[in-house]
């Protein structure tokens, strides 16, 4: 079952932002990124400037994509928390609300059990946000209401920008 696209409001985006600053806080994490499934980069906090937030953004997609097949050849649905354990650094990766994908980076500050624990309180927190922004989206919708972000543009205006 494929997720449906939802438009980002600039209220559920704060609420995201305000959400993982907490995160990087109280798991002490260096840089937390948020990720869509196909791999599109929705956020960031921390120290985000060291990285190629893209690349980051993409493999982690393709981590989830791949673990996700290997938990089907073995009967699972899904492998909805992953950990890679580094020489400096670790990674912490959890799926949230089965549509998102949480990236937590931390080092010897932290460790994986408070990383797990503040985890899983933002996860519930940020499930609650794309629950809400999924059922305004349907509601805008079915309202006919629906936003397309580039609905006023016109042929013409992309020939002036091209010309």
């Amino acid at each position: 079952m494929s997720n449906p696209q939802l438009i980002m409001y600039d209220e559920e985006f704060k609420q995201i932002n305000v959400v993982l600053d907490k995160l990087l806080r109280e798991a002490n994490a260096k840089v937390i990124f948020l990720v869509d499934k196909n791999g599109q980069l929705i956020t960031g906090c921390g120290e985000t400037e060291r990285f190629d937030t893209t690349s980051l953004a993409s493999l982690t997609a393709g981590n989830i994509a791949a673990t996700g097949g290997l938990a089907k050849l073995i009967g699972e649905k899904e492998f909805s928390i992953l950990f890679h354990e580094g020489e400096k650094d670790n990674l912490h990766i959890s799926i949230v609300a089965g549509r998102v994908i949480l990236v937590v980076l931390f080092d010897t500050r932290s460790s994986l059990g408070l990383v797990r624990l503040r985890v899983k309180k933002a996860s519930e927190e940020l499930t609650a946000i794309f629950n809400r922004l999924l059922q305004k989206n349907e509601e805008k919708e079915k309202s006919g209401d629906s936003e397309f972000p580039f609905a006023e543009i016109t042929d013409d205006d992309i020939d002036n920008l091209f010309s």
